[in-house]
């Protein structure tokens, strides 16, 4: 499939809790990773696809899963969805060793993720 979903991420403002919640309703191996400014922690999942968990970058929101499409061309895509009338939240930015991403909101108000890997 083009442009599959590779990554859903929980921004929360209690991780303990939603680590704890998660991990035992879905026995998933969670990973805490060291990130600028925290901790991130990855879900391990076996197949299919992942994701992690943070602490909300935007306080005072309520926690939300954010789905990520993979994208071949992170610049052009992230262009073509303001051209279409989304709103650009978070630029392209790298993400060290890892990719680059970007995060908009659709004409709908639906936020959804864009994700351009680092080629291996």
């Amino acid at each position: 499939m083009a442009n599959p979903f590779v990554h859903v991420e929980l921004s929360t403002d209690n991780v303990g809790k939603a680590k704890e919640f998660y991990g035992q309703l879905f026995n998933w191996t969670l990973e805490d990773m060291p990130m600028p400014g925290g901790t991130y922690t990855m879900i391990r999942v076996g197949e299919g696809t992942g994701g992690g968990m943070m602490k909300n970058p935007e306080a005072g929101t309520p926690s939300a899963w954010l789905p990520y499409v993979q994208v071949d061309d992170i610049d052009a895509s992230t262009k073509k969805a303001k051209s279409l009338g989304a709103e650009v939240c978070v630029d392209v930015m790298e993400v060290e060793g890892a990719g680059w991403l970007s995060v908009i909101t659709d004409p709908t108000g639906a936020k959804l993720g864009m994700w351009k890997p680092k080629p291996m």
